[in-house]
């Protein structure tokens, strides 16, 4: 992978750190201000919100900004942002330095996702992905738990600053290994009006993608966020044990998002034939085992890989279905997995109150899957819909060449163009994408 993907992914993992920390840090920051809980618990979907916003809002402002100029701009503006919540002594400043840091987060991720993309070979796009993604895997291992035991010992305000620190010497690897020039995506024949590029999002398949991904993710944080009362009251075990708790579902999905880079390009369908049910069946088995802490550890790490594995192999597919809309891609990307991020702890927390207790998120996070697969299933004449001859042809989908095949896969990748079905001389319908049978190859006969 290029060297400057993973000073992106130190990036993304400072600013990671940044979306999940607040969790740690609410009762200091109520402690500070004078408020209750509820209040300054805003701060938490107000972030969210502004992920979810600001993605496409800011991706398109700046789609005529040189790459490198972009992720400079959004990541010391991010910097500032942090900087300035951490010395006011208004609540509402500090509300809008979050404001302003989750729209830059947002436009910094579009863009950063966008230029992934384009910097490697169209058949290494999941690895890229995956690459990115990592920086907010490895900030829910080492990042969250150390901004949280930073603002114990040193308050709130030590965990806002050493954030924008880590924000410094990245945006200095930018300016060094990012290139310049603007990276153009060689699928899309450089760069497409704003108007063609918001008109991919009436692809059905694109559609799919994104409502699947988010579905995925909105399972993911509805039980992440509320781990923290099952390790503590369901299992028995001591404060300590939920930053061992949230350590183990940050490997878990850091081992997810390393296996789904190497198989979500070239076999997508076998990450969600295979995944979708298991993942399926360890939320209801989690919640079921709570009580038993070694099942608790276990199942928290697998659970974790699980879902980072199909989000990932998901916002992959997020790039395939875009292809030709190089620079709102990563920005649907990014809105699809906020948008998850956003509802999956609000759905999850009006069961908390129910019988089910702190148990509810995870019967939750089941429920979130299982639509999501119910979804799949329901619509897989869309997913293996093809799209024809505007498709760039991958090495394997040669002129000629019948399209080889696997029935159990799930959908096809993209390419441009709306016209009919191309087919082979034989009359094999044909797919494009770097390994089109990885989504969703099938073959119709005349």
């Amino acid at each position: 992978m290029p060297f400057p993907l993973y000073l992106l992914a130190m990036a993304i993992f400072a600013m990671g750190t940044s979306e999940f920390m607040l969790a740690g840090l609410l009762p200091d920051i109520t402690s500070d201000f004078g408020l209750t809980v509820g209040t300054a618990g805003v701060l938490t979907p107000a972030f969210a919100a502004g992920m979810v916003v600001g993605a496409p809002l800011v991706a398109g402002l700046s789609r005529n900004w040189p790459r490198r100029s972009a992720l400079l701009g959004f990541l010391l503006a991010f910097a500032a942002a942090h900087a300035a919540g951490a010395v006011t002594g208004s609540f509402p400043v500090l509300f809008a330095t979050r404001v302003v840091a989750a729209l830059t987060y947002a436009g910094f991720l579009a863009v950063a996702l966008t230029t992934a993309a384009a910097l490697v070979p169209s058949g290494r796009r999941g690895r890229a992905v995956a690459v990115l993604l990592s920086g907010t895997t490895v900030a829910t291992i080492a990042g969250v738990p150390g901004g949280s035991l930073l603002g114990t010992a040193f308050g709130w305000r030590a965990t806002f600053w050493a954030v924008a620190l880590l924000c410094l010497p990245t945006a200095l690897g930018i300016l060094r290994g990012v290139p310049a020039e603007r990276v153009k995506d060689e699928e899309a024949g450089g760069s497409a009006s704003l108007r063609g590029e918001l008109a991919v999002l009436t692809r059905p398949r694109l559609i799919l993608a994104m409502l699947l991904g988010a579905l995925v993710n909105a399972a993911t944080f509805g039980s992440f966020t509320f781990l923290a009362p099952v390790v503590t009251d369901t299992a028995g075990l001591g404060d300590l044990w939920i930053s061992v708790v949230l350590v183990l579902f940050g490997a878990g999905s850091f081992a997810g998002v390393t296996v789904a880079g190497r198989l979500s390009d070239h076999r997508p369908g076998a990450v969600l034939a295979v995944g979708g049910p298991l993942l399926l069946a360890g939320w209801p088995g989690l919640a079921i085992l709570a009580d038993v802490p070694v099942a608790l550890c276990v199942l928290v790490f697998v659970q974790g890989a699980l879902s980072f594995a199909l989000g990932t192999t998901l916002i992959t597919r997020v790039f395939y279905e875009a292809a030709d809309a190089p620079t709102m891609a990563g920005s649907y990307a990014t809105a699809a997995l906020n948008l998850g991020a956003t509802a999956g702890p609000l759905v999850a927390a009006t069961t908390l109150d129910t019988g089910a207790g702190n148990l509810g998120p995870l019967w939750t996070s089941g429920a979130l899957v299982a639509v999501a697969l119910l979804i799949a299933y329901s619509f897989r004449t869309t997913l293996t819909t093809t799209r024809g001859p505007a498709a760039r042809r991958s090495p394997d989908r040669l002129p000629g060449r019948p399209a080889r095949g696997r029935p159990h896969d799930l959908g096809a990748t993209a390419g441009e163009g709306r016209s009919a079905p191309e087919m082979d001389a034989d009359g094999a319908v044909g797919v494009e994408g770097p390994d089109a049978g990885g989504w969703c190859r099938r073959r119709r006969r005349r």
